[in-house]
């Protein structure tokens, strides 16, 4: 068996983990008497520990050999959060749930990058990349439709019952991975084979990320991204909920499925579009479809708005889920520090995302939902004005890459892609 099925499988159920309740838990809560300001407190809170523990975790992809131990560790955790959210709907329990499933989710993504890198190379990452992100959408859309049909047969605590079974079914799968078929130094973005070269080599050090402007830029565009964005599926199941009574659980997964098979569709051509278009045209493009989406989401209160407004999303994350990772490697790879840059990058993206449920709740609460669509969607002016203006210098920063990289050697693929 190729060693790139457990990781697919890997991924199909990591899609539970890196989620978690998601917006299933709002709905929960506020069926045993939460308010939207404090559901949006406690995911937030879970979203700051969240974002804090991504640099350690990338830092810690980079500096262990044992990759996989990771992924088994964050299923632990929202195997863990599974637990208590069934057990108790209190507020420092449901808080603890939420830290311990925003660690699990921040340290996967990390983790699977390094497993991709080190199995397949530089310049297969964005392919095999594609295909992990296709089958971590799909499991996505099998998880939002099983969470939908047991949320209305046996109950939406039931969700959480489902996702400590992906967590269990993501240890499993990563079990199957052999050790040795993850390179220990590529995995991290360092050009050495201890097979060849005996010698001792060391990483570049930490603050290089700093001296990286276009990871800068990237990083910064994302925070206004998801800052805007993060809030806004959440917030549209309760809008269409609150304005024809319909069941918020059912809303919530047609909201997922829909955007789940866009990025799915997405994620499959993603590589042959950034290969023929560059990373900064697809991240542009991006970056578009959220004050578009603000727009629908404003006009369009009523269970057919979910289309374009889900279309959309499914659009610009679908793509992003495989350019920005791709992006990462191809600004660090050599490095060493390719698994820290991707958490220095997700735990800035993911700044802007944790204090989004917060802004979005305030904002509903005090003008409403079509208010609070609309000022979520013009944050993308500030992502697209940083991403617009310095066009030149990341454009010319990955064309100077292109050629250094092409003389670096790489992992042997052969074997599992022919």
């Amino acid at each position: 068996m190729k060693p790139t099925l457990p990781l697919l499988a890997v991924s199909f159920f990591a899609a539970d983990v890196q989620a978690g309740a998601g917006p299933f838990l709002g709905i929960y809560l506020q069926a045993h008497g939460w308010t939207p300001e404090t559901i949006g407190t406690v995911l937030t809170m879970g979203a700051v520990i969240g974002t804090l523990a991504t640099v350690p975790g990338g830092a810690l992809v980079d500096a262990i050999y044992h990759r996989r131990a990771v992924v088994v560790g964050a299923s632990l955790l929202t195997i863990v959060a599974a637990c208590v959210i069934w057990l108790s709907h209190g507020y420092w329990p449901i808080a603890f749930s939420q830290i311990a499933t925003a660690v699990g989710g921040s340290v996967m993504g990390p983790a699977l990058t390094g497993l991709t890198l080190g199995m397949v190379g530089r310049k297969n990452f964005d392919r095999q990349y594609g295909r992990n992100q296709v089958a971590n959408h799909a499991g996505n859309i099998i998880a939002a439709a099983l969470s939908g049909a047991l949320g209305w047969w046996l109950g939406i605590a039931y969700v959480f019952v489902l996702g400590a079974a992906f967590g269990l079914a993501c240890i499993a799968s990563v079990l199957l991975i052999p050790p040795r078929s993850v390179h220990r130094h590529y995995a991290r973005g360092l050009v050495h084979d201890d097979e060849k070269d005996r010698s001792q080599v060391r990483a570049e050090r930490m603050r290089m990320l700093l001296h990286c402007r276009p990871l800068l830029l990237l990083a910064a565009s994302l925070a206004a991204f998801s800052l805007g964005n993060s809030a806004m599926l959440p917030l549209y199941s309760l809008a269409v909920a609150a304005a024809h009574h319909g069941d918020a659980n059912q809303i919530t997964a047609a909201n997922i499925i829909i955007s789940q098979i866009v990025m799915l569709t997405a994620a499959v051509f993603a590589s042959r579009i950034i290969r023929r278009w560059g990373f900064w045209r697809v991240i542009l493009a991006t970056l578009l479809t959220l004050p578009l989406r603000g727009v629908f989401a404003a006009w369009l209160a009523s269970p057919w708005g979910i289309l374009p407004v889900q279309v959309l999303d499914g659009l610009g994350s679908g793509l992003q889920s495989v350019a920005i990772p791709a992006l990462v490697v191809h600004l660090l790879h050599g490095s060493g520090r390719v698994n820290l840059g991707q958490g220095a990058v997700l735990a800035v993206q993911a700044a802007g995302g944790c204090l989004s449920p917060l802004l979005g709740g305030w904002l509903a609460n005090r003008f409403g939902y079509p208010a609070a669509f609309l000022a979520l969607g013009s944050l993308a002016v500030v992502a697209l004005a940083i991403w617009v203006t310095q066009g030149a210098t990341i454009r010319g920063s990955c064309d100077m890459r292109r050629d250094e990289l092409e003389q670096l050697a790489d992992v042997d693929t052969s074997a599992l892609f022919h």
